[in-house]
């Protein structure tokens, strides 16, 4: 079992993986398209020339990526493919030279025991503005935000006031 960076023809098991957590709400869907179009991101765990998990590395910038659209296949659980996987994806983020890497997350224990701890999503404006504001679940929100690294003190929207004001707005219209 090993990690490697995805590649087109990987798309749709990819899809495949991430549709079986879509329903619980444990992961949020991924379209076909938006896998392609994002495939640099991703990372898949192969055996024996399956792909039985993956994984993607979102960049935000040097200052903040965000780990996300984690899935193991029930052949590869429990043996060891999820450390495997964010390993490849850390690595990664270091390659990139990403101070702060952080997730969103119903497993706790498992990426706590990976280094991670949990943070207050608001200390993550970036992510917040990004994504979460057009997330459906987000006046629902059950997931734990955790990160890894040095906590972004320069963000996108301290670079730019116009975003700033509008995240700002956001946030004082659904508290």
């Amino acid at each position: 079992m090993f990690a490697r960076n995805a590649t087109l023809p990987d798309a749709f098991a990819i899809e495949q993986l991430i549709r079986v957590h879509v329903g619980d709400g444990t992961l949020l869907s991924r379209s076909l398209a938006e896998i392609c179009e994002n495939i640099r991101d991703f990372v898949v765990i192969e055996d024996n020339g399956e792909v039985v998990g993956c994984g993607a590395l979102h960049l935000y910038g040097m200052h903040l990526a965000e780990v996300r659209s984690i899935t193991i296949g029930e052949k590869a659980k429990g043996k060891g493919a999820g450390r495997i996987l964010i390993d490849a994806l850390l690595a990664e983020a270091a390659r990139q030279s990403v101070t702060c890497v952080c997730l969103f997350t119903r497993i706790q224990e498992f990426f706590g025991k990976m280094g991670f701890t949990v943070v207050e999503k608001e200390l993550l404006p970036d992510k917040m503005y990004k994504d979460c504001l057009r997330c459906p679940r987000l006046h629902a929100c059950d997931e734990i935000t955790m990160y890894m690294g040095e906590l972004p003190e320069k963000t996108v929207l301290t670079t730019s006031p116009h975003a700033a004001q509008y995240y700002t707005q956001l946030v004082q219209l659904h508290p």
